[in-house]
């Protein structure tokens, strides 16, 4: 009896242990329970989940998506939206977003209060319903290469939101974010736990390569940072899928 009585508890405590089905889909009803408790989301939500719907199915990509992939370009002042099926399939680009503004210049954060926006490998580490700027999604900077190739106090609070304004983040309309919010939600709710956003100063073409050495000749290591970043944006390019995000010792992009 104490044996099967030890047994039961050990079988409960396993259940209810991070990672396991019945924790994981309990923390999946309180964020989904969170967001809709907000007006600002299930407004947005009503507003355009049917018409994303449809641009899901344009691509024949299933909805709500699994899977997606933001893409920034701060030259361009533009944010394409990718999804894919499955982990085995490639990324087909949905839609192009227009960012509002960019503030500092080309290149990389490196301390709080420098007004740059960052570039390099993030995903979105938070959903918040009640921004000063309608809706916002916080950015996973500093990330390692940031911490290491950093100087000083490196800030934060890097968001994707509403507004139209900005001092280091990439603003949208609210317009914009409410999409971009829903679209996010809907594959967070759907499984994806991490959705990748990578930020870039111009498409790393053989254009934009060009452009990046004409305008900072004497600027050898953003030059080398960029270069870092070209092995990926090719390689995304060529097959429509993400490298592993991978960094040597010193900070640098491995992949």
């Amino acid at each position: 009896m104490v044996q099967k009585l030890f047994l039961m508890v050990a079988f409960c405590f396993a259940l209810l242990r991070p990672g396991s089905g019945i924790f994981a889909q309990s923390e999946v009803d309180n964020f989904r329970n969170s967001q809709f408790s907000s007006s600002r989301v299930t407004d947005a939500w009503r507003k355009y989940d049917d018409s994303l719907a449809k641009e899901f199915r344009k691509k024949s990509i299933a909805y709500p998506p699994k899977d997606i992939f933001l893409r920034a370009f701060k030259s361009q002042n533009e944010m394409e939206l990718w999804a894919r099926n499955n982990s085995t399939s490639e990324y087909r680009l949905i839609k192009t977003y227009r960012i509002c503004a960019i503030s500092g210049t080309l290149g990389p954060k490196r301390f709080q209060g420098d007004r740059q926006v960052p570039e390099g490998y993030y995903f979105i580490d938070e959903f918040n319903s009640k921004s000063d700027y309608y809706l916002s999604l916080l950015l996973s900077y500093p990330n390692y290469s940031d911490k290491i190739l950093g100087m000083g106090n490196l800030g934060g609070d890097i968001y994707i939101h509403g507004g139209c304004v900005t001092v280091g983040c990439m603003p949208m309309t609210n317009d914009g974010i409410q999409e971009i919010y829903t679209l996010c939600l809907n594959a967070k709710l759907n499984g994806e736990e991490n959705i990748p956003v990578h930020i870039y100063p111009t498409r790393l073409n053989k254009n934009g390569m060009a452009y990046l050495n004409r305008e900072y000749p004497n600027d050898p290591a953003r030059l080398q940072f960029w270069s870092d970043m070209k092995v990926g944006y090719e390689y995304f390019e060529k097959y429509h899928k993400l490298l592993p995000v991978m960094y040597t010792p010193d900070g640098r992009y491995a992949n």
